[in-house]
């Protein structure tokens, strides 16, 4: 199975496309997470949706928006209440997790690998078959 992460941006108009994937996906939604980090004294939240493999093929997508959105447990905000509104709708809880930032990885891939890892360990995600 390949799980990858699949990035739309930081969360300002790319947030919709994430929405509209949601929609779109209903059939195979997972799981939507919340990714909350702190990076320069700001603490930020990766909005997250993961679907369900892809059959043939076992191909897992988690689409993000990367640390764009305020952490809505410090600054609530429209964005969020979004996707909150969207779990709400397709019968799905938003699960917080705390994580490293990705500034703090040499490379973007680097970063993914680790969320990969976490999510597994939490099973989120199913472990590579």
């Amino acid at each position: 199975m390949i799980q990858r992460f699949i990035e739309l941006g930081e969360g300002y108009s790319d947030l919709y496309e994430l929405l509209e994937l949601t929609d779109a996906n209903q059939h195979r939604l997972q799981h939507m997470l919340a990714l909350n980090t702190k990076i320069d004294d700001k603490e930020r939240t990766s909005l997250v949706v993961v679907l369900k493999p892809t059959d043939p093929g076992k191909f897992q997508a988690l689409y993000i928006c990367r640390e764009g959105v305020p952490n809505p447990n410090f600054i609530p905000n429209k964005r969020y209440d979004l996707f909150a509104a969207a779990a709400e709708k397709h019968g799905k809880k938003i699960h917080e997790l705390s994580v490293k930032p990705s500034t703090i990885f040499y490379e973007k891939e680097l970063y993914y690998q680790h969320l990969i890892g976490i999510l597994r360990l939490n099973h989120y995600l199913l472990p590579l078959q």
